[in-house]
């Protein structure tokens, strides 16, 4: 690593170590960054160390545009809290914990506006030209580092171990800064830059995710909750296969396991938990599963056990190509029962908040571990723990596992060495036990919101929860939360991801169908990228909306790359101010795709350090959107627009056909709790003519794009292969002389606007990509030209 520079030093000139001149510098108490100061009045204990550190795989990501910033103490200690500079009048977007288990976005200008427990900052641009900057707390050695506010407009960074037994005061690396031009590539370059500086966790796109994201799912939790039983599953995916929705995920929810209480005797097998919260004091008491699912006896073979009702369960339903199972990291959400023959030695440890998670939001969660604690297994034998779990579960027949309460093991790192090193044990034997069990990707984490998780746990985990819980009403009790809970859940996963999605796949969680925003959910998941999974009643469920969704195997119409807030709403606040509208843009195949969700009406509340309603600011809201809203040069598949000039805008919702220039704005306005879905696609002019072409997709798909997996354009037709069955719409400037599907002729519709374009007759050939079940090739032949 290049040498460390304190604030002294005035600037780093010409090369540090055989690197180039970093863009970045502590100069007269000041950290400069290309000329521009964005934290003044940096401390003299402050030092800054230029990285040293490319991408070895992508050589367009240089070291020069980053550094670290690092402090000296006055004494050891196992946590510090140390202003770094003050922020004035730069607006910020932030990724910070609003629970212990899951982060949200924050704005604001100065740096008495950040929160605590903040994970990552992202500075805007200026004018005059500031890059964007990004502040990254790190891992040193057995500490982790957040943000959080400080006097006076002062950024404190917090570096903590977790243990009183842990203490340095010398640290260099604890805050990563990193400069560019664009915001996107500026969170990706960085961490490419942090992955090999750490080397202890694996990029998204270095990662295969699951099938699941591939597939629609149901998952038990709003079901059953915990009374979730063989039966109820049996009847709930009957009824979604029956409703010409089959799910090819299947995600049994807490409820199957064997708990108990600690002052029941370990002979007795738990209790009959019926309302979501009083499973929290229970500990786990076996590996195998509970009476509900051992006496389970198959109507086929006479076998009894899970084992037997998952043969069944995949026999009956064809379309179930996936179990999944819920379990938390440290066995139960109270861990292990001590002394239980048959399980690893586990010791009851009392949980301890730092004071950076007591200013969290409270949780009935949080409440019920600190007051039960946790029985822990000994970090060295964790990986008993996850081969008892898990090689049970894979011989059953269970294809992955949601671990769930991952974020906890800070609250009980005092005696192990601190919450890295903690953290460190368990995730490498839950990465091993993955890997031996379900091939390696076959988990999505969940409450697992910290940089902790992040930086150590995703060496091989690439599908996580990118929000917080799906509430369908607010728990504390606010009717109006049943809407703008919903809000929050959008701006969660959106932002998030933008951090998250460097590690893992984003997933945006379970909803209900019926639900009053079930729409507003649904537009959401079916251009977000991750998968698709609704947790409804058995037999209540809003058929005309999933088929939006799903198709009749099972499969969804997934995007090629992950949902992300649009540059022009990145550092505004979508949930209480009133105006700015949530904006997300997605990539499919051969389309770009924006989503305008109206999210207006509650989020965070720093005076009550909750969220609550913010019912003021529900109300009609206008955004402009226009086709260079879409990041085009993104993901593994971009999409060259390079020499477009005209854009065909499909509008889900009003159903509209538009042209537009690329920075051609449109008005768009919604009422709190609605969306439109905007599918957008490169005009093209076919070779050697002057006809102008665009497809569009299956417009009675929320994910209209999706559809279109193959696209060639010959001199006088153009060759379109679909995925689903429905209406076609594609834009052309002139009439098609014929339309084909699968080679035979069908009749189309072709809609006249008064365009100023020239054209000749083409052909229009539409391949079926494959025969869908319970739909015939023809039942597809409604095709719009």
């Amino acid at each position: 690593m290049a040498p460390s520079l304190s604030k002294v030093c005035s600037g780093v000139s010409g090369l540090v170590d055989g690197h180039n001149q970093s863009p970045i510098s502590l100069e007269s108490s000041n950290f400069i960054a290309n000329g521009h100061v964005f934290l003044s009045d940096v401390p003299d204990n402050v030092t800054i160390t230029p990285s040293s550190y490319g991408s070895p795989t992508d050589k367009s990501v240089s070291a020069i545009n980053g550094a670290f910033v690092g402090f000296d103490a006055v004494e050891p200690s196992s946590r510090h809290v140390v202003p770094i500079g003050k922020l004035k009048n730069i607006n910020f977007m932030s990724i910070f914990r609003f629970k212990v288990w899951w982060t949200t976005h924050w704005v604001g200008s100065n740096g008495n506006d950040l929160e605590n427990e903040t994970q990552m900052v992202i500075l805007d641009k200026s004018d005059s030209g500031r890059p964007y900057v990004l502040l990254l707390p790190l891992l040193e050695g057995p500490f982790r580092a957040s943000l959080q506010p400080g006097t006076d407009d002062n950024v404190d960074i917090c570096v903590e171990s977790g243990s009183t037994k842990v203490t340095s005061a010398v640290f260099r690396i604890v805050l990563y800064v990193h400069v560019g031009d664009n915001p996107f590539k500026l969170v990706k370059e960085a961490m490419k830059v942090i992955k090999v500086h750490l080397g202890s966790f694996k990029l998204l796109e270095e990662k295969t995710p699951p099938g699941i994201v591939d597939k629609f799912g149901w998952c038990t939790w709003d079901a059953f909750y915990l009374t979730v039983h063989p039966h109820g599953i049996w009847e709930g995916v009957k009824g979604l296969v029956d409703g010409g929705c089959p799910p090819g995920l299947v995600l049994i929810d807490d409820g199957w396991q064997s708990i108990s209480h600690d002052e029941d005797p370990i002979t007795k097998e738990g209790m009959n938990c019926t309302v979501a919260g009083e499973q929290m004091p229970c500990r786990l008491l076996k590996f195998e599963e509970n009476y509900k699912f051992r006496d389970y006896v198959s109507p086929r073979s006479q076998n009894k056990g899970m084992g037997a009702f998952i043969k069944d369960l995949k026999e009956e339903f064809n379309t179930v190509d996936f179990v999944y199972v819920w379990h938390a990291l440290c066995g139960y959400w109270g861990g292990l029962r001590p002394n239980v023959p048959g399980l690893p030695g586990t010791k009851v440890i009392r949980p301890e908040l730092s004071p950076g998670l007591k200013k969290t939001m409270e949780d009935l969660a949080v409440d019920k571990i600190v007051n039960t604690g946790i029985g822990l297994v000994p970090p060295e034998m964790a990986d008993q723990l996850y081969e008892g779990l898990h090689s049970h579960l894979e011989k059953v027949g269970i294809d992955g596992v949601k671990v769930d309460v991952i974020h906890l093991l800070e609250m009980l790192c005092e005696n192990y060495g601190g919450r890295v090193e903690l953290a460190k044990a368990y995730y490498r034997a839950l990465t091993d036990s993955v890997r031996r069990h379900f091939n390696g990707n076959g988990v999505i984490a969940s409450m697992e919101h910290c940089n902790d998780f992040m930086f150590l746990g995703t060496e091989a985990i690439c599908l996580g929860r990118v929000g917080d819980d799906f509430w369908c009403t607010d728990p504390s009790g606010d009717p109006n939360g049943t809407f703008w809970l919903q809000g929050c859940h959008m701006v969660h996963c959106a932002y998030n991801s933008l951090w998250m999605g460097n590690f893992i796949h984003p997933d945006w969680d379970m909803f209900q169908s019926t639900h009053p925003c079930a729409e507003f959910h649904a537009a959401s998941r079916a251009i977000s990228g991750g998968p698709i999974y609704v947790s409804d009643s058995v037999g209540k469920h809003n058929f005309p909306l999933l088929k939006r969704l799903v198709l009749p195997d099972g499969s969804i119409l997934r995007c090629e790359y992950y949902a992300l807030p649009t540059r022009d709403c990145l550092f505004e606040d979508p949930l209480h101010d009133g105006k700015t509208m949530l904006k997300i843009w997605n990539l499919n195949k051969y389309t770009g795709v924006i989503g305008v969700f109206n999210c207006q009406g509650g989020g965070w509340c720093r005076e009550t350090r909750r969220n609550q309603c913010a019912s003021q600011f529900s109300r009609m809201v206008t955004a402009k959107s226009n086709p260079n809203g879409i990041e085009w040069n993104s993901g593994k598949n971009p999409i060259s627009i390079e020499g477009v000039q005209v854009f065909a805008q499909y509008f889900s919702q009003s159903k509209k056909l538009t042209l537009s220039k690329p920075s051609e704005n449109t008005e768009i306005s919604l009422e709190p709790f609605n969306f439109e879905l905007i599918t957008v696609s490169p005009v093209t002019v076919l070779p050697g003519k002057s006809v102008q072409f665009a497809p569009i997709g299956l417009v009675n798909m929320l994910n209209a794009g999706g559809a279109i997996r193959s696209l060639v354009y010959l001199d006088s037709s153009v060759q379109i292969e679909v995925k689903g069955t429905g209406e076609l719409v594609v834009y052309a400037s002139v009439k098609p002389r014929a339309c084909r599907i699968n080679g035979k002729n069908v009749g189309f519709e072709y809609e006249e606007q008064k365009l100023p374009f020239l054209g000749l007759h083409f052909f229009l050939e539409v391949r079926q990509r494959e025969k869908l079940p319970t739909q015939s090739p023809q039942s597809s032949s409604d095709r719009h030209c």
